[in-house]
């Protein structure tokens, strides 16, 4: 009932009281059948309409309210407002609950409350109750086997008004326990917020018929006010359950993310997986994780990688190595059917790791705890499935790439042997005083990573004694990386030499290592380095002097650890002088120079070239060389050989090829007719004269054809873009009658 200072008067008179009785029937939570006693809020609303115009016809006039009264009622209201305010500030059922306990006994007398919140798909009912002795109880009910005063108001959302109750056996089982605790009345109100039935509202008191038309009324306000609470507090509760949802989602995306990082970083597939297997575990907080994959070996299902307590102190005894037990029956039916199972125990999820629709192993899970892992973690699991088989199918070609890589490796070796002992050609041959003195030179510089420039005429093995340096010295395991450049347009050196990136200029579609680059931690050998453009020079310097460079296009620097070795057949210091070379590359490039004697300075060394070259191209052609005429070598040796070691490998190809038995026959005829004039006759005479005129001369022979085997280009040793070059910078052009 309502506190003696907020009674109204029509309560005073005792006329609107509700008669107590005992019901002897059963009742029935069906409006239809109710006893009288029990009335609705409409019900009480009729009688109270037949009385006051009873008292109209009667003359009589309603009692009007006090001044004292009116400011009771104002004071109710405000009571009201805090009540709002104390509970609209609690954001979860129990909270809210406590607090509509402790500040509705400041407006309303009562001896019992309680909240219910009902579930009408489920007929689940979660109970908020105050019992008599102020103990708060909370429980869920399962009604569905029979009515309840939740379910009546949900379905009529009318207020319920009990004025006596009677403990029987046909009442609910939670009235029959209030009943039994002394609670005389009952109210039941819907809590309805924007059109929804949430639940109800119980207040009971141990008087019988304890509450008036009034009180069900301001009642109604005050289940309003609870509407509004339990509506912001079941919203608030979603909203934090979508936030914790987000939040694991959140931390189930960044293992997964730790996951791929873990797999980009290492592509060793027993580390990797033993890593991977301690992440999951850390992920869904199992026992164990255990990955199986195919032994090519056995054709059998073998355990591969697994962690758990057990098996980290079985792994630091082994020095971190699992042991290829054979896999059980369970994980081979997974293997085989793609599908995966719950254990035998209900302890453990065994899956495929399924990538490219091939299975390439099985996972397996142990959870000894709680037997939760199925239900709840199964669709994060398969994205784990996926990740790790993705991990396994990347490892698995990086291993076969690596092994396919290193076959590739021996047999690049072993062909590159094959054709050093078919060839030759990296072994200088001579025993003359000048190329002993090339030898020992060589000797001295190999082991610095000093830059070293090789000078000397066209033909004399400068490559050759490039790469005995490269192949005596300390980087001889990395790449001896060579490139002519008068072969190379201007334009194009550049890019050649440092590369470029994509976009860099035109026809530039993709990006190019270049020549430096390609030599980190190994030799670079530029051939003909006078013919570099001076635009060009400034940036070779740098790369002597910093050791860094930018690709063409690009703009970021890059570190080269390449040793230079340069060769030149021009006179540098001459150049230098002319203004074509710039002097501080120059002495950056000569500070260990050596010089290679042209073959007229060691003619003791033409025996040997000859026998070397006879034998070398009798065994390519599958001929048998074994007799070279004395007066042939005498011819040879006291040829002037401008075109040098290159010319001389020409003739005795030359030779080889129209000797039809085991005698070497020399064309010595046309070796004396077209020899170069000697010393005495070409005194005044510059060397590119000289070269002018021997490629002129060539030209001639060839009747003008460059490229082709039998063209001016092979018998002058150069390629044909070379010869151009030279053609172009000698002014050699041919004449329109010749």
């Amino acid at each position: 009932m309502l506190r003696q200072e907020f009674m109204s008067a029509s309560n005073t008179t005792g006329k609107f009281a509700f008669a107590a009785s005992t019901a002897t029937e059963a009742p029935s939570f069906k409006s239809d059948s109710w006893p009288e006693k029990w009335r609705t809020l409409e019900d009480v609303t009729a009688v109270s309409k037949v009385l006051e115009e009873s008292m109209r016809s009667a003359g009589a006039k309603r009692p009007q309210l006090p001044d004292t009264r009116l400011h009771h009622i104002a004071s109710r209201y405000e009571a009201l407002i805090s009540v709002a305010a104390a509970i609209g500030a609690r954001h979860e059922i129990g909270g809210l609950f406590s607090a509509l306990s402790a500040e509705l006994l400041r407006v309303v007398n009562f001896d019992f409350i309680g909240l219910s919140r009902y579930d009408h798909e489920t007929s689940r009912v979660d109970w908020q109750l105050c019992r008599p002795n102020g103990v708060i109880e909370r429980d869920v009910i399962d009604e569905t086997q029979g009515e309840t005063i939740s379910a009546w108001l949900y379905e009529h959302r009318k207020p319920l008004i009990i004025p006596t109750l009677n403990q029987e056996p046909s009442l609910p089982k939670k009235i029959n326990e209030l009943a039994g605790e002394g609670i005389q009345s009952l109210c039941a109100m819907p809590v309805i917020c924007a059109g929804r039935c949430l639940g109800c509202f119980v207040i009971g008191s141990k008087q019988p018929a304890a509450y008036s038309q009034e009180d069900i009324r301001f009642l109604s306000l005050v289940t309003d006010v609870i509407a509004t609470a339990m509506d912001n507090a079941f919203n608030f509760d979603s909203l934090r359950r979508t936030q914790d949802d987000l939040k694991a989602e959140k931390g189930r995306l960044q293992l997964l993310l730790d996951l791929t990082g873990q797999i980009v970083s290492n592509l060793e597939i027993r580390h990797l997986l033993r890593t991977t297997s301690a992440m999951i575990r850390r992920m869904i907080q199992c026992d164990a994780v255990a990955i199986h994959l195919p032994d090519k070996e056995s054709s059998s299902l073998r355990l591969f990688a697994i962690n758990s307590d057990e098996h980290a102190s079985r792994d630091g005894e082994n020095n971190g190595r699992v042991e290829g037990s054979t896999s059980d029956e369970e994980v081979c039916k997974v293997f085989r059917s793609g599908k995966p199972i719950l254990s035998r125990d209900n302890a453990g999820y065994v899956l495929p790791l399924v990538s490219r629709n091939r299975v390439l192993g099985v996972m397996e899970l142990a959870q000894q705890k709680e037997q939760v892992l199925l239900y709840q973690d199964a669709e994060f699991v398969s994205q784990i499935a996926n990740q790790v088989a993705l991990t396994i199918e990347n490892a698995q070609a990086y291993a076969e790439i690596k092994e396919l890589k290193e076959q590739l490796s021996r047999e690049n070796l072993y062909l590159e042997g094959e054709i050093r002992s078919g060839q030759g050609f990296e072994e200088i041959i001579g025993r003359s005083s000048a190329i002993r003195g090339v030898l020992r030179k060589i000797e001295t510089v190999a082991p610095t990573d000093s830059t070293v420039l090789i000078y000397g005429e066209t033909g004399t093995g400068k490559e050759l004694v490039a790469r005995a340096i490269h192949e005596r010295s300390s980087r001889n395991s990395k790449a001896f990386v060579k490139l002519n450049c008068a072969a190379i347009p201007t334009g194009l050196l550049e890019s050649e030499l440092f590369g470029h990136e994509k976009g860099a200029f035109t026809g530039a579609i993709m990006q190019r290592i270049g020549r430096f680059e390609l030599a980190n931690h190994g030799t670079a050998f530029l051939d003909e380095i006078g013919e570099i453009a001076l635009e060009l020079q400034p940036k070779l310097l740098r790369v002597l002097q910093e050791r860094e460079f930018e690709r063409l296009g690009g703009t970021r620097t890059i570190k080269t650890d390449a040793r230079l070795i340069a060769a030149t057949n021009r006179n540098l210091a001459a150049c230098v002088e002319e203004g074509r070379f710039r002097a501080d590359l120059f002495y950056r490039l000569n500070i260990f120079p050596i010089h290679v004697p042209p073959l007229r300075e060691r003619p003791e060394d033409i025996p040997l070239l000859v026998r070397h070259f006879a034998q070398h191209f009798a065994c390519r052609m599958n001929r048998v060389i074994d007799t070279i005429p004395s007066e042939t070598m005498e011819t040879l040796v006291h040829h002037s050989w401008p075109g040098n070691i290159r010319e001389l490998q020409n003739l005795v190809e030359h030779s080889v090829i129209v000797s039809p038995g085991p005698v070497l026959r020399a064309p010595l005829a046309a070796l004396q007719s077209h020899s170069v004039p000697n010393q005495e006759g070409t005194g005044h005479r510059t060397l590119e004269e000289a070269e002018r005129e021997h490629i002129l001369s060539t030209l001639k022979e060839t009747k003008w054809v460059i490229s082709g085997p039998r063209g001016a280009a092979a018998r002058l040793g150069m390629n044909r873009s070379t010869l151009q070059f030279r053609m172009r910078k000698l002014g050699v052009v041919r004449r329109w009658m010749e």
